[in-house]
């Protein structure tokens, strides 16, 4: 799902707000979780849900640009210019993805860490 990215910078910029953003994501969708299941689940089943709804929402664009442009076939320049001019910063779309996988990771990591400090201990 592609969001409006015409605000984020370009390079590293722009990889480490779509970063926070997907750590943001990542962090709710987890507290959401945990708190619907309320201990019904084990904690990897929610990390795991948690994640790829995290990953689905906010990576998925850039994920499917980057696999389109490296295996899809543009026989034409005039194609090739229209697809590129639909990315927001096409040369850094490695690094926003990344960013966004590991912001997705560390937002989970967070989350569980400030959930299980909640707990009572038992």
């Amino acid at each position: 799902m592609h969001y409006d990215q015409s605000w984020m910078g370009y390079g590293w910029t722009g990889g480490l707000e779509a970063g926070a953003i997907s750590a943001a994501v990542a962090a709710l969708l987890f507290a959401l979780i945990h708190w619907r299941t309320r201990g019904r689940r084990s904690h990897g089943a929610q990390i795991a849900w948690a994640w790829l709804l995290a990953l689905a929402l906010t990576a998925s664009g850039d994920l499917w640009d980057m696999f389109y442009f490296n295996f899809a076939r543009l026989e034409s320049l005039q194609l090739l210019k229209v697809k590129l001019a639909e990315v927001h910063d096409p040369d850094g779309i490695s690094i926003r993805v990344l960013c966004e996988l590991v912001g997705a990771t560390l937002g989970v990591i967070v989350a569980l860490a400030v959930c299980n400090a909640r707990r009572p201990p038992r």
